[in-house]
């Protein structure tokens, strides 16, 4: 019971770093962005950087023997380890290029592990005001009402989403552009939502049957396999 209750205020503080951090991507949805380019196509803002500071800086003073890994200092200063140690890993702002699109799917995500395993996870979107929350072996929920994958077992009737992921280069776009192309005869339908966190939730509530991403995208979306 006690550990119980250490992780439920565990996720009562995630879910109130979620909300400040979304009212900060909320303010600035609209209002035009300063992009920076981690890559030939990924991109930072300072709302992706003014969002981390804020999620750690509230974990922080909650939790200052916890470990923090977040994926704007990560990108900064290499890759953090993760240990058995009480770990916050974070993505504040999923879905950048959306966001500086104004195209709606963008969430923050933020991740609790202990021993290395995921024992609570918030996925928020603050434009659509969709909450996941859960906790290991306690279920999911979205808005606070329970949620559960999807029961269907026929491919062809399945609705499928992937990314198509940031590397452009000749090989790469082929071998993605040619695995899509023949999966769309397999399947009903096709979704690129820009956002790996928030198609793992569509997979968490239902609404997507299957889900695909190649490549390692980072330790912030060991929320959403809680989730799922």
């Amino acid at each position: 019971m006690a550990e119980h209750d250490s992780l439920s205020e565990y996720l009562e503080t995630a879910v109130d770093a979620a909300k400040r951090a979304g009212q900060i991507i909320s303010n600035a949805f609209y209002q035009k962005k300063n992009v920076e380019h981690k890559g030939q196509v990924d991109l930072v803002t300072e709302t992706d950087k003014a969002c981390e500071d804020l999620i750690f800086n509230h974990l922080k003073e909650r939790y200052p023997k916890h470990k923090f890994i977040g994926e704007e200092t990560t990108a900064a200063y290499g890759t953090s380890e993760l240990t058995d140690e009480p770990t916050w890993i974070v993505d504040p702002l999923d879905g950048t290029t959306n966001f500086v699109h104004g195209f709606p799917f963008v969430c923050i995500s933020i991740g609790l592990t202990i021993g290395k395993v995921p024992m609570v996870g918030v996925v928020y979107n603050p434009i659509m005001k969709e909450l996941f929350t859960g906790i290991h072996g306690k279920g999911a929920f979205l808005n606070g009402n329970p949620i559960k994958v999807s029961s269907q077992s026929e491919l062809v009737k399945s609705l499928l989403a992937t990314e198509i992921g940031t590397k452009r280069d000749k090989l790469t776009v082929d071998l993605t552009t040619g695995r899509v192309n023949s999966l769309l005869f397999k399947v009903r339908s096709l979704r690129m939502s820009g956002s790996c966190a928030l198609n793992l939730c569509g997979i968490a509530c239902g609404r997507i049957d299957l889900f695909y991403e190649l490549g390692f995208g980072g330790p912030w979306y060991i929320s959403c396999p809680l989730l799922g």
